[in-house]
């Protein structure tokens, strides 16, 4: 008996840190929402409530944490403000601790076909729909950079998200997000490891992260040709 209640109470006592690990990091992420910040925090807190795959966003207001009108959640997302440094030192300063330090970079599309006038829509590629037999649609890409872990599951750790805008050079961008996330990385752990799917300048990226403290591992396509030097022309 007095085995189990040892283990009762080191259970108990591992809860509560817990607990309060988890409440000392929702009041830090509230206080990266500068403006509006109360309907944005318990939009975030219906989004991650609704129980199913998120079809349409208006739909966030009927869930019970959000205990606003749906005219708060539009003028949150129109209005609302976040601090977005203190909000990616706040991501980074709770990552898992014990997962290697391995991360993924890839974008994702969110598609916008029918909306002609959504402001700086690009042509993305998208692995699940396809514009006249081509895996390219309209819409709006953002780019992540998540944390891996060897366990065989899906679970990853998001540390930072950037839209990658039509007018940008997505290899210039893509090579200014590592910097900023390798900086936020303390000098103490080892040395992180970029990883990056097919479609991304091996080169380019090699070149433009030589002096930061980070490695790169790029996928490279099956049809990929490399050419060496050619040797030296022989006498005569």
């Amino acid at each position: 008996m007095a085995t189990l209640d040892a283990s009762t109470t080191e259970l108990r006592g591992g809860r509560a840190t817990q607990t309060t690990e988890l409440c000392g990091f929702r009041a830090a992420l509230h206080s990266c929402l500068l403006r509006w910040g109360d309907a944005l925090f318990e939009l975030c807190d219906a989004a991650l409530y609704v129980p199913s795959p998120l079809r349409s966003v208006p739909s966030l207001s009927l869930e019970p944490v959000f205990r606003r009108s749906h005219g708060s959640l539009y003028k949150s997302l129109a209005r609302g403000v976040i601090d977005e440094d203190r909000l990616r030192r706040l991501l980074v300063a709770h990552r898992p601790s014990d997962w290697p330090m391995i991360f993924a970079v890839d974008a994702s599309t969110w598609d916008r076909c029918d909306a002609e006038c959504s402001p700086e829509r690009g042509f993305h590629y998208s692995a699940s729909k396809h514009s006249n037999g081509q895996p390219i649609v309209a819409g709006w890409s953002y780019q992540w950079i998540s944390q891996l872990d060897w366990a065989p599951d899906s679970w990853t750790a998001p540390l930072d998200v950037m839209r990658v805008k039509p007018s940008m050079d997505a290899t210039t961008a893509t090579i200014d997000q590592v910097r900023g996330l390798v900086e936020l990385l303390p000098d103490t752990v080892a040395v992180p490891m970029l990883v990056f799917d097919a479609g991304y300048d091996p080169i380019a990226l090699g070149a433009g992260l030589a002096d930061t403290r980070a490695q790169v591992l790029v996928r490279i396509r099956s049809d990929r040709v490399f050419y060496p030097d050619p040797e030296p022309p022989g006498p005569g």
